[in-house]
């Protein structure tokens, strides 16, 4: 009720101001929540080099008309609690012009709902929750939906593999929830038995018991999902349990951080992505470059997701004119834009429509393993 009272007591000083604008003739100011602290601060960080790259890059063509982006930083912690109030301090203090989340889909969602609200355009970079688009039409997503995921994954598994019996080992969150429903959903069009499936939560580092039921499981491949936090650990256990079936995971998995944590364990590791390390496209090279320069660590699906984001603002803005709210959330609506996780354009929802990169962990780093490309397979819901 409070959050509630307060979003609509904002609303009502927007109304009298007559909305908002660009808060100066130089800068062009984009609000971006990233958790800078807490338990998903390594993933925050590479978001914010990402989006912080992605401004450089816009800057030093010229900006967008003459003027210059500038991003308004606020840690969301990951937190829901956190995210609400910093939204509505972006839009009502600060004047953003838009807002992109570098979050988890939990503070996103959070954020999403206030910045439809009051009709600011919002980008998701990379949460997944099916909900986040649906808070209003100002709302886009440049990453894929677990659920468009999760369908990538079973046809990885058993068309492009050929294993058949799977057991799943579900992260009991939003995010793992969410690709275990579309893996379920096509696991039988590729010929998969689901063997069984295990849930765990997201404070969870000893997995034991789930290992020792997966032996007597004895399953031809094994679907995890998981963060590079959660995913490290169960992956070295399974390894030293013997089990050395195909283990198959998504983005969360995607950086370095996910081979440090589980070492020689992580060799042969497959994940359903969005950034080709391998790309010989130049727009994607530029960015794997650009990235390692300005992180001193090597490009990941997060800090490309931020990136696009950015990018897909920047182009909406170009080709609006302007940066009136309706004009640049219909400018975002049109996009077709070739970024580093793909060529970027979206359906009536606001959802993303691209290929699914597949990359697998040789000699100690990510490399392109192959690309699914099928359209029908990988459509996101419309409404």
């Amino acid at each position: 009720m409070l959050k509630k009272l307060q979003i609509s007591l904002f609303a009502g000083v927007m109304a009298l101001a007559g909305g908002i604008g660009v808060a100066s003739a130089e800068n062009i100011k984009i609000g971006f929540n990233v958790p800078l602290t807490g338990f998903a601060a390594a993933d925050g960080q590479s978001a914010l080099h990402g989006a912080e790259l992605a401004v450089q890059q816009v800057n030093a063509k010229g900006g967008i008309n003459g003027n210059m982006l500038e991003l308004v930083v606020y840690d969301d912690q990951a937190s829901p609690k956190e995210a609400a109030p910093l939204a509505i301090k972006m839009i009502t203090q600060d004047e953003v012009v838009a807002g992109v989340s570098g979050s988890y889909s939990g503070s996103t969602r959070a954020a999403a709902t206030i910045f439809a609200e009051n009709s600011v355009p919002y980008i998701s970079a990379y949460a997944i929750h099916p909900d986040i688009t649906r808070a209003g039409d100002y709302v886009f997503r440049t990453s894929f939906m677990g659920e468009v995921q999760g369908r990538a994954g079973a046809k990885l598994i058993g068309e492009m593999l050929g294993k058949k019996r799977v057991t799943m080992i579900t992260l009991n969150n939003d995010f793992g929830i969410s690709l275990a429903n579309g893996f379920k959903e096509k696991a039988s069009d590729f010929g998969i038995e689901i063997v069984s499936e295990y849930e765990y939560s997201i404070k969870d580092r000893e997995f034991g018991a789930i290992v020792s039921k997966i032996k007597s499981d004895n399953p031809d491949a094994i679907y995890a999902s998981g963060y590079f936090f959660t995913a490290g650990p169960l992956v070295s256990q399974l390894r030293a349990a013997g089990l050395n079936q195909p283990v198959v995971g998504q983005e969360g998995y995607d950086g370095q951080k996910f081979i440090e944590i589980a070492g020689a364990a992580s060799e042969g590791v497959m994940i359903t992505t969005s950034l080709d390390r391998d790309s010989t496209d130049p727009v994607t090279k530029a960015f794997i470059d650009g990235f390692s320069g300005k992180a001193g660590y090597p490009a990941d699906m997060v800090g490309a997701s931020a990136h696009t984001a950015i990018l897909v603002l920047a182009d909406a803005m170009s080709r609006a004119g302007s940066t009136d709210h309706a004009s640049l959330r219909n400018a975002i609506a049109s996009t077709n834009l070739k970024a580093s996780t793909g060529q970027i354009s979206f359906n009536d929802l606001g959802e993303v429509k691209k290929d699914v990169q597949v990359q697998v962990v040789r000699d100690g780093n990510w490399h392109h393993h192959s690309v699914i490309s099928d359209a029908v397979l990988l459509a996101p819901p419309a409404k």
